[in-house]
């Protein structure tokens, strides 16, 4: 029998009754909708909508895990929104591009881009678990930049032979698409350059994916000896349900920082009451809220965008309801400048 439908059900963990789920995380992920028409006909609504765009270039991806926290038969969902494909991606809108952040230009080796001082960042994947309709690197030529062995090496020699990086950020894609084998292997090269601090992981995979976070993951993470920084993404507080916040309870567990870094979203977390849920709700899995990004400028998602005044606003309003420390820093990233912008 189907589980109800409901967003932060507890009784998928804790039910007595309930048979425990035996599947691995790839099995989940191989099992995640790719098929606009079954996703319309799992959220019972119409695939014959006017809206929604039928052969999108950026395919439709997203697990089942999430997909059981959007409410059905509302296409106004804000999980919904940030995943199925409409019309409005069609629309070009001035100033947008396929390479919003300046990633290419920023490449120094295969898979490194370097854009920051003491900072690189790692392309370790071009796969994710799901598919945001928003996202910068939607454009990005992944296929041109895949890692083979020989690479990967020069990638990580590169690393060691400049000492003024201090921290590496591991994304993509999802680095934690990666096998555990393969993962640690390259966690364990990184963990071997002295000069470096910090091993940073860019990771939408606890919120959306958290069968992923097996105990084998967490007692390999715990044991690096390098300072490990995990930064989710999560924009909307019906993303974190009960499984969410017992992934983040075992992360915490093994010491790891865990931090959030969201993007604002028209029509689907651009209000002052969602935001500070928001945060709050972070705060209580244990993350701490870092960036709201405004909306990088890629190619066919203009409609997400929410203009630079209204977001002070908002932040302005936030900042009266919350705590400092629970009020994410408003950022913009610009192509060429060597820093995140922090928006006034």
């Amino acid at each position: 029998m189907e589980l109800p439908n409901d967003r932060n059900s507890d009784s998928v963990i804790t039910g007595k009754n309930l048979k425990k789920n035996t599947k691995t995380w790839q099995q989940e992920l191989a099992e995640g909708f790719s098929n606009i028409h079954e996703l319309c006909e799992y959220l019972c609504i119409s695939p014959s909508n006017h809206n929604i765009l039928k052969s999108p270039d950026f395919p439709l991806r997203v697990p089942r895990e999430f997909a059981k926290r959007i409410e059905k038969n509302n296409l106004n969902d804000p999980l919904l929104q940030q995943i199925l494909p409409v019309l409005d991606e069609n629309i070009e809108s001035p100033g947008f591009n396929t390479d919003p952040v300046g990633d290419l230009n920023a490449m120094t080796e295969t898979g490194v881009i370097h854009k920051y001082q003491g900072r690189v960042l790692f392309i370790t994947t071009g796969s994710c678990a799901i598919n945001c309709r928003y996202c910068f690197r939607k454009n990005f030529p992944y296929t041109d930049f895949q890692l083979s062995t020989q690479k990967l090496n020069t990638a990580v020699n590169y690393i060691q032979q400049n000492n003024t990086i201090s921290e590496v950020i591991l994304s993509g894609g999802d680095p934690l698409l990666l096998s555990d084998k393969k993962l640690f292997s390259l966690i364990h090269q990184l963990e071997q350059i002295k000069h470096l601090k910090r091993i940073r992981i860019h990771s939408r995979i606890p919120i959306i994916l958290p069968s992923r976070i097996s105990p084998e993951f967490c007692n390999s993470l715990a044991a690096i000896k390098k300072t490990i920084v995990l930064v989710v993404h999560s924009n909307h507080t019906n993303e974190l349900n009960f499984n969410v916040k017992q992934v983040c309870k075992k992360l915490n567990n093994c010491n790891i920082t865990l931090l959030n870094q969201s993007v604002l979203l028209k029509g689907i977390n651009d209000d002052a009451i969602q935001l500070c849920e928001l945060s709050e709700k972070l705060f209580d899995f244990g993350i701490m809220p870092y960036y709201l990004h405004l909306l990088d400028k890629a190619m066919g998602t203009g409609h997400f965008e929410v203009d630079q005044t209204s977001a002070i606003t908002l932040m302005n309003q936030i900042k009266k309801q919350l705590p400092g420390y629970l009020v994410p820093k408003l950022v913009r990233e610009q192509a060429g400048v060597l820093y995140k912008i922090v928006i006034a």
